[in-house]
């Protein structure tokens, strides 16, 4: 029995982690990082020429390209090309990336591309690192307390439901804009009250968006006070516009990649759990 070699390549300090935790079971090889890096996980070695064609997977950044094409790789200061990963795969090796994007799918035709963001698994258990997150972020920009704040969080869903339940405990005043049955009955298990999306008529001191489709374009942002702060956690393309809010003063931060900013650890290893199931579910743990 072989224990499958596995590809660490590029992203940010959660791959490191997600390494280091995926080293407890499988023999694993780091690139895409300058030396420094690598101080975080010293017992992990880095990849080199001998290793090409030696890996049997390969495990991509969230998200997997730059804007250039190449794999992202924000703690790296050259490039990592995507023909460079391709090299060091076995010729049935795969490739386990997040937030797959459909270049590295046209660039890699022949190999077997899973995305780990679309196991449910993680999406729950990312839910709270995210949440904890924006909170901490609310807190450094806001220059009051989130007690008693009146506080809007757009969306139920996993990332919704988390921030209900932290900021309840920091005694804030919480409504969900909802926009449906379904989502108000979620918010009335929460303890919270709801409104529906299109009634909204401003009156909240900070706004979460969790929805990944345009809420607050010009005429809905209007609503609300210049002094909101609006804080977008869904993915692309995001629930505000960001020019329109510009122009009314309304302060608004896209804030993506959360875990990987405030908890790379935790980040790191419920990745390294979610690829490792997925490794178990295809029969790839063993030859």
């Amino acid at each position: 029995m072989t224990r499958p070699k596995i590809l660490i390549a590029g992203g940010d300090t959660r791959q490191l982690y997600c390494a280091e935790s995926l080293s407890r079971e499988f023999d694993i090889k780091l690139t895409g990082f300058d030396n420094y890096f690598y101080d975080s996980v010293p017992q992990l070695p880095v990849a080199d020429s001998s290793d090409r064609g030696s890996f049997d997977l390969a495990v991509l950044p969230v998200p997997s390209l730059d804007q250039k094409g190449n794999i992202y790789a924000p703690c790296f200061s050259s490039e990592l090309t995507v023909e460079a990963i391709d090299g060091f795969l076995t010729e049935d090796g795969v490739i386990y990336a997040g937030r797959v994007d459909d270049r590295l799918r046209r660039m890699l035709p022949h190999r077997e591309i899973y995305d780990y963001l679309t196991r449910e698994e993680l999406s729950l258990r990312n839910a709270v690192p995210t949440a904890e997150g924006a909170v901490q972020l609310a807190l450094e920009e806001l220059p009051v307390t989130l007690n008693g704040l009146r506080v809007l969080i757009v969306g139920m869903g996993r990332i919704g439901c988390a921030l209900a339940e932290i900021l309840k405990g920091f005694g804030a005043d919480i409504t969900a804009a909802v926009h449906n049955p379904r989502g108000a009955a979620k918010t009335r298990l929460h303890g919270i009250s709801s409104v529906p999306t299109k009634r909204l008529n401003g009156g909240y001191d900070l706004i979460f968006n969790t929805v990944p489709k345009l809420i607050f374009d010009k005429e809905m942002l209007s609503r609300f006070e210049a002094s909101a702060l609006f804080i977008d956690l869904a993915s692309k393309p995001g629930g505000i516009d960001p020019a329109a809010a510009q122009q009314l003063g309304i302060k608004t931060i896209w804030a993506q990649g959360l875990p990987g900013k405030t908890a790379p650890v935790t980040s790191g290893e419920i990745i390294a759990e979610t690829i490792s199931a997925m490794i178990a579910e295809r029969g790839d743990d063993s030859e």
